[in-house]
């Protein structure tokens, strides 16, 4: 795999891309945790595509500076549509799983133009007051770190808890920064834009939602509620998948990418 180091948004921000596999362009946006536990998938998606993968703005491991670069979503799509043009991608397929999902969805609600095909793994982009991410808040830090898996123990579960840098204190500490993030308004990593839902409906792309249906973090049903606000968009679940289904059922979620696509 191939690694490219850009600097982008008015030459603010660094950014690594990690590069893999032949055939048509596909991105793929990583959800809040990094590369690392989806890098295994990553590569499934190069059997069949020229995967760009990219790292989000502030997460790049050395460029400490680059966090507060980037303070607004339309800054965000601009950033990556730079990084299109950079990368030589006219129209890429977008793959996003969680935050990557809704800054995925951002790109093609708001400049449709950029963007071929959609494939959004469990985005979180509508969260509303009285979805139950506040009773997740309120787990422990190690719960909150295993409620992500239908099934703790599995190699899924396992892979992900291997990440180097003491797996479920990087978890925790990711959960406080985003979630710090959140409440602040400002953005670093991705974060619930309450506001995508007014223009999701200008998402034109053929559009593939993709659940895990023992998602413990947000409902299932929330899967319906998203893509009903995309014309004619296709909702997959997976089952036995909890939020991570691309790691607890790679064969699956790689099949119905392919389904769509074809």
């Amino acid at each position: 795999m191939e690694t490219r180091r850009l600097t982008l948004w008015q030459g603010k921000v660094t950014t690594d891309v990690e590069v893999s596999g032949s055939g048509p362009a596909l991105v793929y946006l990583h959800g809040p945790w990094g590369l690392p536990p989806d890098r295994a998938f990553v590569a499934r998606l190069a059997e069949h595509h020229t995967v760009y993968a990219p790292q989000h703005p502030g997460t790049a491991a050395g460029h400490p500076n680059d966090v507060h670069a980037i303070d607004s979503f339309w800054d965000l799509t601009i950033y990556y549509c730079e990084m299109f043009d950079r990368l030589g991608l006219e129209k890429p397929i977008l793959v996003g799983h969680s935050f990557g999902g809704l800054v995925a969805a951002e790109i093609a609600a708001t400049m449709p133009g950029r963007t071929g095909k959609l494939v959004l793994i469990n985005p979180v982009g509508l969260w509303r007051d009285d979805m139950p991410v506040r009773n997740w808040m309120l787990l422990p830090e190690t719960e909150r770190a295993r409620s992500f898996f239908a099934d703790p123990d599995s190699a899924a579960a396992k892979t992900f808890f291997a990440v180097p840098q003491d797996a479920e204190g990087r978890v925790a500490t990711l959960v406080a920064f985003v979630w710090a993030q959140a409440s602040t308004g400002k953005f670093v990593w991705p974060i619930p834009d309450k506001g995508l839902k007014k223009h999701l409906h200008r998402i034109a792309n053929p559009t593939l939602v993709i659940w895990g249906d023992q998602d413990r973090i947000i409902n299932p049903a929330y899967a319906d509620m998203f893509a009903s606000g995309i014309t004619g968009a296709k909702i997959a679940m997976v089952s036995n998948a909890g939020h991570l289904p691309q790691l607890e059922q790679p064969e699956k979620v790689i099949e119905e990418i392919e389904d769509f696509l074809r």
